[in-house]
């Protein structure tokens, strides 16, 4: 009898408790759900540069932004984040800049699809063409490559896609002799004169391109100087031109001007301008970038003043707004 009176609440008491405890139970869940916006960030394969930036964006973004949890996805890549970001199957992700321009324009390869949804943040850093032949060879301008073997990456790469573009743009991609190899093998048939040049289109410095340069006396051609000739800038809008400074290289002690597809943090239309504008200000302040500068040596290419490099398409109006606050000019695309 004691024991279950000393149970027992009044039941004026247990009625009250209970409806507290029913509104304890119903109402915080769905408040405390409501105060943290969760977004995924779609990256690229485990270990490759794209996930490095997509990690570590999403790392500070978590970390910094009061309500905000970003999640990083894993992705095959450029392409697929691009098709993720304008389904909102992701919120943001990296894209090179040429696969926005022809996406958008339902240019991509097999696929007439328009993705006008997945807008520009800024320009995270890019991937370079290299254009190597023999010292010995006689070949200083890229002219003389016709009727020669030049090693393009493996076919279907985007190397090989963007030396197409490239060789097409001067009339000179049925003139040469393309060889779809990777670069390691590339590396060392130039060595053994098995082939006349080698394009690697990647950001430098190149493990491949230092292999070539230490084992023999090469020469970078200036590619940005041949690009001029032709077609490629009014083709292909999104190629940049960019300095491989000397010294980059075992001899070559001479800047060599390229030009370069850049790697865009890209987000969804969807995403709200003040929660942009918030996003960006948090990556691109002095902590943020030194964290981000920190994650990969790719990052450093990271600053206020690159950030519409190579952008062709549009911009966020959040992140639009904050690069006009910083003095950077935003295109009108």
């Amino acid at each position: 009898m004691a024991r279950s009176t000393l149970f027992r609440l009044p039941a004026a008491l247990g009625g009250f408790a209970a409806a507290a405890l029913a509104a304890l139970t119903i109402g915080t869940s769905p408040i405390a759900e409501a105060q943290t916006q969760r977004l995924a960030f779609s990256g690229g394969p485990d270990g490759g540069t794209f996930q490095y930036f997509s990690n570590g964006i999403a790392t500070l973004l978590s970390r910094n932004v009061e309500g905000v949890d970003v999640s990083n996805m894993a992705s095959a890549g450029s392409v697929e984040n691009l098709r993720r970001v304008n389904s909102r199957d992701a919120d943001f992700g990296i894209v090179y800049s040429g696969d926005l321009f022809l996406g958008m324009n339902g240019q991509l390869t097999n696929d007439t699809n328009k993705y006008r949804n997945v807008h520009v943040v800024s320009y995270l850093y890019g991937a370079p063409a290299h254009l190597l032949v023999r010292e010995d060879s006689g070949i200083t301008e890229v002219a003389e490559l016709a009727g020669k073997q030049v090693a393009v990456g493996p076919a279907g790469s985007g190397a090989a896609a963007s030396a197409q573009r490239f060789f097409e743009s001067l009339g000179l991609w049925d003139k040469i002799k393309p060889q779809f190899i990777g670069y390691t093998q590339g590396a060392s048939a130039i060595g053994d004169r098995q082939i006349d040049a080698l394009w690697v289109f990647a950001g430098f410095p190149n493990a491949s391109v230092i292999q070539a340069t230490t084992s023999n006396k090469m020469r970078l051609l200036q590619v940005h100087e041949a690009a001029k000739q032709g077609t490629l800038a009014t083709d292909h809008p999104y190629y940049a031109p960019v300095t491989i400074p000397a010294g980059t290289y075992p001899g070559i002690d001479y800047d060599v001007v390229t030009v370069q597809d850049s790697a865009l943090w890209v987000a969804g239309r969807h995403v709200g301008e003040d929660d942009m504008h918030r996003f960006v200000s948090t990556i691109y302040s002095d902590d943020g970038l030194k964290f981000m500068h920190s994650v990969s040596k790719a990052a450093e290419a990271m600053t206020v003043e690159s950030a519409m490099t190579g952008v062709v398409t549009p911009v966020h109006k959040g992140a639009a707004r904050f690069w006009t606050e910083q003095g950077v000019e935003v295109p009108s695309n």
